[in-house]
């Protein structure tokens, strides 16, 4: 039986769809664990905290706004995914500085948030 794994995704901030364009990423994990090595072994490793995040490619058409983009704080993010998962940022934040390729009509914009949950 053929499984779609990728292809098709959308991008929803606060209910609003943007155009994505391409080169999207969800990365939800919320820790991130570094190894520890001594001189004479491993010693174990260390657990930090790390800033969840969905990033993609938008297309700039007339209804994508970059004042807009970078003033989102306190927003619902959603990353529907071809293989069916959804991922929910929340409380999350535009990073900013938004770059317009105005050559291919896109920018590249990342949302960092509190929690990113994957949605059964």
């Amino acid at each position: 039986m053929a499984v779609r794994i990728g292809g098709i995704a959308y991008l929803r901030v606060d209910g609003n769809q943007y155009p994505l364009r391409g080169a999207f990423t969800v990365s939800p994990s919320a820790i991130e664990r570094n190894g520890v090595a001594g001189q004479d072994q491993v010693h174990g490793y260390l657990e930090v905290p790390r800033v969840p995040f969905i990033e993609g490619d938008v297309s700039l058409d007339p209804m994508v706004s970059a004042e807009t983009l970078e003033q989102v704080v306190g927003a619902t993010i959603t990353a529907e995914l071809a293989n069916g998962k959804v991922y929910v940022l929340r409380d999350a934040w535009c990073k900013s500085a938004l770059e317009l390729q105005t050559n291919e009509g896109q920018t590249r914009v990342r949302f960092e948030g509190i929690a990113c949950d994957e949605i059964a």
